[in-house]
């Protein structure tokens, strides 16, 4: 098993190299210059070459990346063209509201989809799994940004009962005041994760309850509780492998969410980066959205493989 993990820690690092490189050239590759949006047109060009000069921006691209990720791996990731303010500071702190709301939704979205998903294979073929499958269907087909939007009109607006917008004043806190302005994007986000783990769920349930093993165990007379751990330790390693992926894309999906409901995360930071080319903030973002991915497909292979030992890949 430690000669597993540290395996896959190994090759875990040459994708992070491969991520960072793609989150370097991403910016650089899309038309446009970022020092336009900090001067203004009529600027001298002896001006415009000593900013650009400044922001190391007239060095080769290799040479660029050598030197920002020398400073990534230190914790430098910049200061923002726009607002001069170092990135890693903001971006913590968007980050913390990004992990707020990306595992509230997860925790909902897992929650539903795991018990709608058990409960439509056990009664598959009833009244109960077609509305089960129903829910799963409009979950994964239902644009979020759109149900966002209907929940504000719906909840804020008309009935006026949530807040539509921002995260509540001052540093989050796990009070009702803070709470109210949680509601909203949590269900919003949680709609996917939910339908899809339904689908998920239902198909493993069912795909094990129809094993000869279980046949057995129920012609002992084992209770449903116990019968019932048995299956979840059999499907647990694909479970888990999706609910991993449905955090990731949570953690990193929610731009449109974020921007909807006004929510200071990184989505929110990504977006307001982005329309103003501001390149430090944009890599930094996606940067540190990408390693978490990997590093999370990191923990989710080495827990499958201490679930199930069977599955060691070699």
């Amino acid at each position: 098993m430690f000669r597993y993990i540290l395996r896959r820690i190994a090759y875990a690092i040459p994708i992070a190299l491969s991520v960072s490189v793609v989150c370097f050239l991403l910016v650089h590759i899309a038309p446009g210059d970022p020092i336009d949006s900090i001067i203004p047109p009529d600027t001298p060009r002896e001006v415009v070459e000593q900013v650009r000069k400044d922001y190391g921006l007239d060095k080769p691209l290799p040479v660029q990346y050598a030197v920002w990720l020398s400073r990534v791996v230190q914790g430098d990731l910049g200061r923002s063209i726009a607002t001069r303010r170092l990135v890693a500071g903001d971006l913590i702190l968007a980050a913390r509201k990004t992990f707020v709301l990306a595992i509230t939704a997860a925790l909902l979205g897992f929650a539903v989809g795991i018990l709608l998903g058990s409960t439509a294979a056990f009664y598959k073929g009833t009244w109960i799994d077609k509305a089960c499958v129903a829910f799963a269907v409009a979950g994964v087909s239902i644009p979020h940004y759109w149900l966002g939007m209907v929940m504000v009109i719906f909840f804020s607006v008309l009935m006026n009962v949530f807040p539509a917008m921002g995260a509540g004043p001052g540093d989050w806190v796990w009070d009702r005041e803070h709470l109210q302005y949680l509601v909203l994007p949590a269900i919003t986000l949680a709609c996917i994760p939910a339908g899809l783990l339904t689908r998920t769920v239902r198909g493993i349930v069912s795909e094990i309850l129809s094993q000869d093993f279980v046949t057995t165990l129920r012609g002992k007379g084992l209770r449903n509780r116990t019968l019932a751990l048995h299956i979840v330790k059999n499907g647990a390693p694909t479970i888990l492998a999706v609910m991993g992926l449905q955090l990731g894309y949570l953690m990193g999906g929610s731009i449109l969410v974020e921007t909807i409901f006004s929510w200071p995360g990184t989505g929110s930071m990504l977006n307001a980066a982005i329309f103003r080319r501001d390149i430090p903030v944009i890599q930094g973002a996606t940067l540190v959205l990408a390693m978490f991915f990997v590093m999370l497909n990191l923990i989710v292979d080495i827990m499958q493989t201490m679930i199930d030992p069977r599955i060691v890949r070699k």
